[in-house]
């Protein structure tokens, strides 16, 4: 099975942890059994999610919602989602191994949700790795060269040390960049790469076309393996990640969150009547609760979690 569709993955840790509930109806039983059956891709999920379960010795029949909230009231609460945290995280963790490459696995350097990472290469140039990264390394008479996997890193390249005569290349699943002298930072996603230039100046090429461009310090761009996006001004704290902080001017909640979910296991869902909500502050990405905590204190919203690995952004 490739690479599965997060609404897919979604659907199925729900489906599990509601049929473990002690009122799991019929309806529902049947409702379930043809969710099954809109794809074998469904059904595929459904049944490693089962061996899953079929490894535990036991299994309580239901979990509790912890809710953040500045203004608790129990009036107007969803029900409560009845499940196992001993079935769900586990299910949790197994969607996530499956999402992942083995490219990222078997790198030479890489990150975890909320881990960074400094390393110093054989050149003396430095990488670090932003949450879950990864890359592997050739520093040898023929290349400096990072391939670069997964995450974000930042790169301040060395002219001192052994190798610097050759060129510095960053490779990432979309073409290559090549350090002129610099200090920058490379984004993976899955459809392009960023790439922002805090000092000196960094040649892109993409993949698939031989037209480069170079990029100088104080700008940024997106490319993919056919284009060049637009060049537009450096982010304000750009490098703030690497201090572990998230600054947010004016950003909307649903980036908000996306960008925090960056550094944490599990899901984290932001409902769609509060993703437009506008957010601003400075917020420590080393615990991630207590910034859904200052979240919740600021905007008029709660974070309903199922489990630790588990939360969703409501309106309050």
């Amino acid at each position: 099975m490739g690479r599965v569709d997060a609404r897919i993955l979604d659907e199925a840790a729900q489906w599990l942890a509601r049929c473990h509930a002690s009122d799991f109806s019929t309806a529902e039983r049947d409702s379930l059994a043809r969710w099954r059956e809109q794809s074998p891709v469904h059904e595929d999920v459904w049944q490693r999610a089962q061996q899953l379960k079929f490894q535990l010795e036991a299994v309580p029949s239901s979990v509790g919602m912890a809710v953040l909230n500045r203004s608790r009231s129990s009036a107007g609460r969803r029900s409560l989602l009845r499940g196992t945290t001993l079935v769900l995280t586990p299910l949790l963790g197994w969607l996530a191994y499956r999402q992942l490459p083995w490219q990222i696995w078997g790198a030479e350097y890489r990150t975890a949700h909320g881990e960074l990472r400094s390393v110093t290469l054989a050149d003396g140039s430095r990488l670090v790795l932003n949450t879950a990264s990864a890359v592997n390394v050739r520093m040898d008479d023929s290349a400096r060269l990072v391939h670069q996997h997964a995450g974000e890193i930042l790169v301040e390249t060395s002219h001192r040390g052994a190798h610097t005569d050759l060129p510095f290349i960053v490779r990432t699943g979309h073409g290559e960049l090549q350090a002129l002298g610099t200090k920058f930072i490379v984004r993976t996603q899955e459809q392009s790469t960023a790439l922002s230039v805090l000092e000196g100046a960094v040649r892109i090429t993409p993949a698939n076309t031989g037209r480069g461009l170079v990029v100088r310090a104080g700008e940024r761009v997106s490319f993919n393996a056919q284009n060049i996006g637009e060049v537009a001004p450096l982010a304000p704290h750009a490098d703030a990640w690497t201090e572990g902080v998230l600054y947010a001017e004016n950003m909307r909640l649903k980036d908000f969150l996306a960008e925090v979910a960056r550094y944490r296991d599990g899901v984290l869902h932001c409902a769609p009547d509060v993703a437009e909500l506008r957010i601003s502050g400075v917020f420590q990405l080393r615990d991630t609760d207590r910034v859904l905590v200052l979240m919740a204190q600021t905007l008029p919203v709660r974070v309903e979690q199922r489990t630790r690995f588990w939360a969703t952004v409501v309106r309050s």
